[in-house]
């Protein structure tokens, strides 16, 4: 088993650096015959992961973000998907927008008891793109749009009601049970393992990496207007931003 951990203080922001390591950390140990199982968390306390690093898409163009939105929601997506043993996300504490990008391409999800959620795109002139194809068949509809418009923050204790994540767990104890789940997984055949997940990822991918290069596209347009300009600038500034598209 493989234990891969966000490290990016002090909130494991998504970069491209970050991107990198984990990319680099998930190839090398689905490439290992000796590992058969991976767990996914953060060696940040308190923080799994919130998100891109908004500071940097400030003064990028919708080309340039491109880029690196497309490997946030399709390569790792794609490369998760292409591992031939399971991967686990232990999530503690706060992991959001792009947070939860990282963590739904994991096979499973363990949550800490004091694990928060949510969605905050729309508060800084951005929008939860990706998970308008995922969230909707997990939760409905009706809630997904409460989520991903209000912004609210959700503990764990809903988002395990509302099916998001597989298990709960004590914060100090998410990645032991992460690591306990693992060892069950790895218990079972390898080659079995590889066969039924890629048939699993088959059968329920229901259009959403064609859904992913959309979204790609979609958040890339929203880097060219004026209130993403804004909605960055106030971010960077701590203050509220003024909305100047009608």
């Amino acid at each position: 088993m493989a234990e891969i951990l966000l490290d990016n203080p002090p909130v494991n922001a998504i970069t491209d650096a970050l991107m990198d390591a984990l990319m680099a950390a998930l190839k090398e140990a689905g490439d290992d015959p000796r590992i058969r199982a991976i767990v996914l968390g953060s060696a940040v306390p308190g923080r799994f992961c919130a998100g891109l690093d908004l500071p940097r898409f400030k003064d990028s163009s919708p080309v340039e973000a491109h880029a690196s939105i497309r490997r946030l929601y399709c390569e790792l997506f794609d490369l998760q998907s292409s591992l031939p043993k399971p991967t686990i996300a232990a999530i503690s504490g706060v992991v959001r927008g792009g947070g939860m990008s990282v963590a739904i391409t994991c096979d499973m999800l363990v949550a800490a008891d004091d694990a928060s959620f949510g969605y905050p795109e729309l508060e800084v002139g951005l929008l939860p793109a990706i998970h308008y194809t995922h969230l909707p068949r997990i939760v409905g509809r009706y809630r997904a749009f409460d989520l991903l418009f209000t912004g609210r923050v959700f503990d764990a204790r809903e988002a395990m009601a509302l099916g998001l994540v597989s298990r709960t767990a004590p914060a100090n104890e998410v990645l032991g049970e992460a690591h306990r789940l693992a060892q069950v997984l790895v218990g079972k055949s390898p080659a079995l393992m590889t066969l039924g997940k890629a048939a699993f990822t088959r059968a329920t991918d229901n259009g959403y990496r064609q859904g992913a290069a959309g979204a790609v596209d979609l958040l890339s347009t929203v880097f060219g207007t004026d209130d993403c300009r804004e909605g960055l600038a106030a971010f960077a500034t701590r203050r509220r931003p003024t909305w100047r598209d009608g």
